[in-house]
């Protein structure tokens, strides 16, 4: 008895131990991957992040977001745990990746324009996002908005929704593109001055990864008159948020299209005073089943 009882004191030591030295190695893992994050920029983080929900990466989605996190996504409930505790499982079951095409920073928000496949816990099996992250002074991901987008496989211009130029320069026109961009929806797709478009829009060339419309100005009058003719067209109503870097401009705005209102993400790249390429995301805004009552605005 006494034998028996001085093994199970041991073995309750030895128990204690690894206990203990697997909590220390932990922590001291944790401590690691803070100290690596705390060194990242906005950017490295935002990637960091969407490599954190391919992965299903808690320590590092708690590293790299505020445990308020607020959500724009109407189908995701506020907070961090919700991602740990809600998406991530799903993630795992339906093997969602994403991947990072274009990473632009504004201040305090970044935007990533995102192909994610295997996605149906986001709403589609292969899907084309823009995601834009709000970070607080600490550092962290403090709120998240987002729109996305069925994958068409086959093109009017023969061009995918998401490649074309990746490389930001002209970061001494930041400010100027801003302003060109957002007079550029007011001007035309707002309908204040739709006759000023070549003041807008290169005629020499004018990339076009709106799955629908074909390249060029000739493409974009195309495809008014057709939606026209259908009762049909695009009404931007709002713009609420420009955000840029260099030649990459993103206006966020709101409207009308095929009876629902809209989210509409537009990223332009500007070349000498021009828009030469044009990327897209149009979401339908729910009003039914919402996660959280922020909206798909609220910058």
């Amino acid at each position: 008895m006494k034998k028996l009882l001085t093994i199970t004191i041991i073995l309750a030591f030895i128990s204690f131990c690894s206990t203990a030295q697997t909590s220390s190695a932990r922590e001291k893992v944790s401590k690691n991957l803070q100290s690596t994050i705390n060194t990242m920029s906005k950017k490295e983080k935002a990637i960091a992040f969407i490599n954190a929900l391919s992965n299903q990466d808690e320590a590092a989605i708690k590293q790299l977001t505020s445990e308020d996190l607020i959500q724009h996504n109407p189908s995701v409930p506020n907070g961090r745990d919700v991602i740990i505790n809600v998406v991530f499982p799903l993630l795992k079951d339906a093997g969602t990746h994403g991947e990072v095409i274009r990473v632009i920073e504004d201040g305090d928000f970044v935007v990533m324009h995102n192909h994610w496949t295997n996605a149906s816990p986001f709403g589609g099996d292969d899907l084309v996002a823009f995601d834009i992250y709000r970070f607080d002074k600490d550092g962290k991901i403090a709120e998240h908005w987002d729109a996305l987008q069925p994958w068409v496989e086959e093109t009017v211009s023969g061009r995918s929704q998401i490649d074309g130029t990746v490389v930001i320069d002209d970061l001494d026109k930041t400010d100027a593109n801003k302003v060109l961009a957002k007079s550029m929806v007011e001007d035309i797709l707002m309908g204040k001055n739709p006759n000023k478009i070549t003041d807008y829009i290169s005629s020499q060339q004018y990339n076009q990864h709106n799955p629908g419309i074909k390249d060029g100005l000739a493409g974009i009058i195309e495809a008014v008159e057709y939606l026209t003719s259908q009762n049909n067209m695009f009404k931007y109503t709002k713009i609420h948020k420009v955000l840029g870097e260099g030649n990459f401009v993103l206006t966020i705005s709101e409207g009308e299209w095929s009876g629902k209102t809209q989210v509409f993400y537009d990223l332009l790249r500007f070349e000498n005073g021009k828009a030469v390429e044009h990327w897209d995301v149009i979401q339908a805004i729910p009003t039914e089943g919402l996660a959280n009552n922020n909206g798909m605005f609220g910058f």
